[in-house]
């Protein structure tokens, strides 16, 4: 190719970005939504369009030619396995969620401790069900019992500690 069809080729290519680039940018930033990456991929649907005419390509339509090259390069964007930081998730509005594994773990595993609270002696259950059942501070278990709330917090502990000894076997089985 000599510097007379070189610049021929320059000046249909020029003529080409004038004419098309504003509607390409704008299909592009529609399409994936990131004006950053909409004029990337404008800027290389361009650099395609002239290397294939360096190579001696021959275009008929210039605009349905670029609009085809955007577009695979669109679909080429998408097919992208793309990664994403924590940062950027949540300033887009996305909340990390506990797993409904966790959930459910942690709710089978109160309805261990409740059936095995069942198992220990009765002043045992007695604080054990009013502290983690009924949700109760020493005050108003002391009320309710007429224990202090020394006696109270040492019964609780020494429930705790029964109801570990009961929950070892359990959980060495799963």
């Amino acid at each position: 190719m000599n510097k007379k069809e070189t610049a021929l080729k320059k000046a249909e290519l020029s003529g080409a970005h004038r004419d098309f680039a504003k509607g390409l940018n704008l299909r592009a930033c529609f399409k994936v939504s990131d004006n950053a990456i909409a004029e990337d991929l404008v800027q290389e649907t361009f650099m395609k369009t002239w290397t294939y005419l360096i190579k001696g390509g021959k275009i008929n339509t210039m605009k349905s030619f670029l609009y085809h090259i955007l577009n695979n390069l669109i679909v080429d964007e998408y097919r992208k396995h793309k990664t994403s930081s924590l940062d950027s998730l949540l300033e887009k509005g996305f909340e990390p969620k506990e797993s409904n594994q966790m959930n459910l773990i942690n709710f089978l595993d109160g309805k261990t401790a409740l059936a095995l609270i069942k198992q220990l002696p009765e002043k045992y259950q007695k604080v054990m069900k009013m502290k983690f059942i009924q949700d109760m501070t020493p005050d108003e278990m002391s009320l309710i019992t007429g224990m202090t709330k020394n006696a109270l917090t040492v019964q609780l502990h020494r429930g705790i500690e029964k109801l570990k000894i009961l929950y070892e076997p359990i959980k060495k089985k799963s």
